[in-house]
């Protein structure tokens, strides 16, 4: 077995390094080998009576032919579909996954997972990822992993940053698994791994939490690679939220009251930070699903996005989205404190006035007084202006 281990290390890294030699092991006929390797022994505790001819308890061999199979859905005419079917390629991926998450919900704070379950996790996940990703006929049977993998979401030790395997690996995963049953009309009562019944919220605060700490931590062109499935993730999981539970994403990452004592996006919370990150010329696709997000927590409703988020902040994306721009947004800038008919929808919930260019509650912005300009200041301003516009 030690031999045939070292004979797969070997096999993984050629098929990494050299492209070419991945469909010469399809043309060979192994990749079904590996995906039988890939077989696992059913838990003790498991009422299933099959029982699979390969039992195979070792990480390494479950990393190894996890990332041979892995490599083999890049540059190769593989189709995994005869693999799914004679090797049951969806059953070995879940139990694999099934049994990570039974290490993780027995294991203390100190006695962590080692760096071969590390990287034997992150190559079945990276696996389960891009299966789903090219294979949706196979999500259903695939779909079945997401609790799991929600639990070990939840059970991890964070490290610091953040953002590393196996938690991106974790959240990538969970993209392309459907949040709800799709084989029926989805209804708000029915279960879901996402908001399970003792807590509906852990693990929308664990996605929460784990995005604080990332936009704390790492710069906007790291953020551009790293932050933007588990913002898309958020934005999935709100999609299909219970009524109960998306004003608490709301409440989390929407700003509140206190971010408005000055303009919003320059105070230190999340939500703040989130605005920056929304506006950020250096991580494009990271400022699209953010955006997007925003726009979803306001209900996809313009006047509530200006007001959540301020016209500064909201203007972009509703012009870049050929969405219309509330009417009031722009009275308000144009009239400034004189403007008395913005109605309700630009207050806060305590009955505030709040500047809908800025986000800030009138109340606390500082008084400005500015000299009315003498005649010859505004020739040359007209001047300026002039030219600004020939150019």
């Amino acid at each position: 077995m030690v031999t045939s281990r070292e004979a797969s290390k070997c096999l993984a890294n050629v098929l990494l390094l050299e492209s070419k030699t991945r469909q010469i092991f399809v043309d060979l006929g192994y990749p079904p080998k590996a995906a039988q390797r890939l077989k696992v022994g059913l838990p003790p505790d498991s009422t299933d009576t099959r029982s699979y001819n390969i039992q195979n308890d070792n990480r390494e061999d479950e990393l190894l032919n996890s990332r041979i199979l892995f490599l083999m859905t890049y540059d190769t005419t593989l189709d995994f579909d005869d693999i799914f079917k004679r090797c049951q390629l969806a059953e070995s991926i879940n139990l694999n996954i099934a049994r990570h998450s039974k290490h993780y919900s027995k294991i203390g704070r100190k006695d962590q997972p080692t760096t071969t379950e590390i990287q034997a996790l992150s190559e079945t996940l990276k696996l389960l990822f891009n299966l789903s990703q090219y294979y949706p006929q196979h999500l259903p049977e695939l779909a079945k992993s997401a609790p799991n993998i929600l639990k070990m979401v939840c059970r991890i030790n964070l490290a610091t940053p953040v953002l590393q395997p196996p938690v991106t690996y974790l959240v990538n995963a969970l993209l392309n698994l459907s949040v709800v049953n799709d084989d029926k009309p989805y209804k708000e009562s029915d279960p879901t791994p996402y908001f399970p019944k003792p807590d509906q919220y852990c693990n929308i605060d664990r996605f929460i939490s784990i995005l604080d700490n990332a936009v704390r931590t790492y710069t906007e062109e790291q953020l551009e690679q790293l932050a933007t499935p588990l913002v898309t993730l958020l934005r999935k999981v709100f999609d299909f939220a219970p009524s109960h539970v998306r004003p608490h994403m709301q409440t989390a990452l929407l700003p509140s009251n206190s971010d408005r004592s000055q303009p919003l996006g320059q105070s230190n919370t999340l939500a703040s930070r989130l605005l920056r990150l929304s506006n950020s010329p250096g991580a494009p696709s990271l400022r699209e699903s953010v955006s997007s997000l925003l726009f979803e927590l306001s209900d996809k409703d313009a006047t509530n996005f200006v007001r959540n988020v301020g016209y500064g902040f909201a203007a972009g994306f509703l012009m870049t989205h050929d969405l219309p721009v509330p009417t009031s947004a722009t009275e308000g800038w144009s009239t400034g404190h004189g403007a008395e008919d913005l109605g309700e929808k630009l207050t806060n919930i305590d009955g505030k006035e709040i500047n809908p260019v800025t986000g800030q509650i009138r109340e606390t912005e500082p008084e400005v007084s500015e000299e009315e300009m003498t005649e010859e200041e505004k020739e040359r301003e007209a001047e300026r202006l002039f030219v600004l516009f020939e150019r």
